[in-house]
């Protein structure tokens, strides 16, 4: 095994030039007032900017797919020139930032949907949950229309205008969210795409909506800015296990690897419980997609560098930690210990709990690793 630290190195490849390998992974701080980032979110952002690389926000690409009330979007006007204040404060501070562009399908309410637009989803399967919607009111998930053939070609067509848009305002690239329980990953499922069209019943046919979207991207954009980030083996919004996952994201990744797409980023939820990522799956991964691959789930400096060390990994997100530790990177540097955050205003709030964390007393140093308790993988 390699003894040199890999996190805080840098990492160059292509047109991307990254400072170091820790990635300030996407949370949706919910905090965009009608969709739009405001001032705010370019300071949150650009105090973060230590980051190798930053991922936003998940990021609305349509007006049906907001899901969570206070979500920021990038399909239209003010939004885009909110998010060109992000990307050049962060820009402005040597940082590179990609943003994540979401569609929530199936999952949200139809009030928190700008002009109260119904939730759409491949087939009309209603998600278990509660939202929160305006008044603190939560209510049941509410049931989404099946996607018409139309409607499905204009899904792909605006998450590749959303990443034309992100391009706009300034930003380095985009992540395509296919995980987590959203509308990607909805049309991948059996359980949420009952469909007999081209793009249900077969692991081909229930994969052709997100590869479309990939294709789409890379061609408007270039395959060196466009990102995905998958969940396989995780179990987040009512998505039960299904007998064909293994194979269904063999053949996915096998696609990715031909279009040539920077990186697949693979979000963990063991830690908190929700479903582990295997090892073997990882592996598998690298033995057939050649990019980059980001890891996310609980990981300490410590964790991260094994995972760096043991090469299941190019780089390493962080997410919660990055709530009330803007300096980040320093702290692993020079071994500071991690400030705690506010769980109450991780999803909520205003500028209480997003801009207010202070940075550490650089001074004082320990050791790198510090604060060493989970698994990354």
């Amino acid at each position: 095994m390699n003894t040199e630290k890999k996190l805080l190195t840098p990492l160059i490849t292509g047109r991307l030039e990254l400072s170091n390998r820790v990635v300030m992974a996407p949370m949706n701080r919910r905090r965009a007032l009608n969709g739009v980032p405001g001032d705010s979110a370019a300071l949150y952002f650009g105090q973060r900017a230590g980051a190798g690389l930053i991922i936003t926000d998940n990021t609305a690409v349509a007006p049906n797919g907001i899901g969570y009330m206070g979500t920021p979007g990038i399909y239209n006007r003010a939004q885009i020139d909110g998010w060109k204040r992000v990307a050049d404060e962060v820009h402005a501070r040597g940082g590179r930032i990609f943003m994540q562009l979401v569609h929530a399908g199936r999952i949200g309410h139809y009030l928190n949907n700008e002009g109260q637009q119904p939730l759409i989803a491949p087939s009309a399967v209603t998600a278990a949950g509660l939202m929160r919607t305006a008044g603190e009111i939560h209510l049941p998930i509410s049931e989404p229309v099946e996607a018409s053939v139309a409607d499905v070609r204009r899904l792909i067509d605006e998450h590749i205008h959303g990443a034309i848009n992100a391009i706009e305002a300034g930003f380095d690239g985009v992540e395509i969210h296919c995980a987590h329980g959203f509308l990607p990953e909805q049309f991948l499922h059996p359980h949420t795409n009952r469909r007999t069209d081209a793009y249900g019943g077969s692991i081909a046919a229930r994969s052709r909506f997100l590869l479309e979207i990939v294709e789409g991207t890379v061609a408007a954009i270039g395959k060196e800015r466009t990102g995905i980030r998958l969940s396989p083996f995780v179990k987040l919004n009512d998505l039960p296990d299904y007998a064909e996952e293994a194979e269904t994201h063999r053949y996915m990744v096998d696609a990715l690897q031909e279009m040539g797409i920077l990186y697949i980023h693979l979000s963990d939820q063991g830690p908190v419980g929700h479903g582990k990522i295997p090892e073997a799956y990882i592996r598998d991964l690298r033995r057939r997609y050649d990019g980059l691959i980001i890891l996310a789930g609980g990981c300490t400096a410590e964790t991260a560098e094994m995972a760096l060390q043991a090469g299941l990994a190019d780089l390493i997100a962080f997410g919660k930690p990055y709530i009330a530790n803007p300096d980040l990177t320093e702290r692993f540097r020079l071994g500071i210990p991690l400030a705690a955050g506010d769980p109450d205003t991780y999803y909520q709030g205003g500028d209480g709990g997003y801009t207010d964390y202070p940075s550490a007393d650089l001074s004082r140093g320990l050791t790198f690793g510090a604060n060493t308790t989970a698994d990354c993988r």
